[in-house]
């Protein structure tokens, strides 16, 4: 499923709304506290079941975001960013493998319509991996069908993973904290520890979106730089 960056953001603040909405008016919060407490209660056997499930979503190119909110609201902050940076990494690495050995034929046919992918197969084969480390800061290219994108590029395996991970971190919290914020609303609390948990998230959140629009800017460039005139014409029609 293709989301665009502002079909991502806009997803999240739904989601927060529904969280929000769901704890303070709807009867099914004691069932989703109880689920998210079986969950954890598993230990390392729960956080295992949250990074596969988020492998596997990332693989099926579904709507991975979702995943990352459920993990705050579920998790905290620390735990959820750990878990979800896990899973995402896992996912990624899966996608990635899968186009490079598995599906390159059919990966090769989508990617062939998209002048976005040759820009970025260019900007790949010319900076390596800090062009995927910058393109992970920013979501110009959806994280699900990047994945693949990536396995047909000339970037190797663990440069490639090791740029994910970091380049993925940023907008990790920030969705992370989306859930987070979501059960705080939920269930309103008062006092010093409160003010303070919300000014986290806000600078926080503050804080990485610009880092994100910073990196779509030296993106942009980037893939510019490496694309050719021709194809930068026929990319805009």
């Amino acid at each position: 499923m293709r989301l665009r960056p502002g079909s991502r953001l806009l997803i999240a603040a739904l989601v927060l709304a529904a969280l929000v909405l769901g704890g303070r008016l709807l009867p099914f919060r004691d069932g989703i506290d109880a689920f998210g407490r079986w969950l954890q209660g598993l230990g390392p056997t729960g956080y295992a079941l949250f990074i596969a499930a988020y492998a596997l979503v990332t693989v099926l190119m579904m709507p991975a975001v979702l995943v990352t909110i459920a993990g705050g609201y579920f998790f905290g902050l620390s735990t959820g960013v750990a878990l979800v940076s896990a899973g995402a990494t896992l996912g990624a690495a899966l996608a990635f493998l899968i186009a490079r050995h598995l599906a390159r034929e059919r990966v090769e046919k989508y990617a062939a319509a998209s002048p976005r992918y040759a820009a970025i197969d260019a900007a790949v084969g010319k900076k390596g991996w800090p062009i995927v480390f910058l393109l992970r800061l920013s979501p110009i290219v959806p994280f699900v069908l990047s994945n693949y994108f990536y396995g047909l590029t000339a970037i190797r395996f663990w440069p490639y993973v090791l740029a994910s991970w970091i380049g993925m971190l940023p907008l990790t919290f920030l969705y992370v904290s989306f859930g987070v914020a979501g059960r705080e609303a939920a269930v309103p609390s008062a006092g010093p520890a409160a003010a303070w948990k919300w000014g986290l998230l806000a600078v926080g959140a503050l804080v990485t979106l610009a880092a994100t629009v910073y990196a779509g800017k030296v993106v942009r460039g980037a893939l510019e730089e490496s694309t050719p005139a021709s194809s930068r014409r026929s990319g805009s029609r």
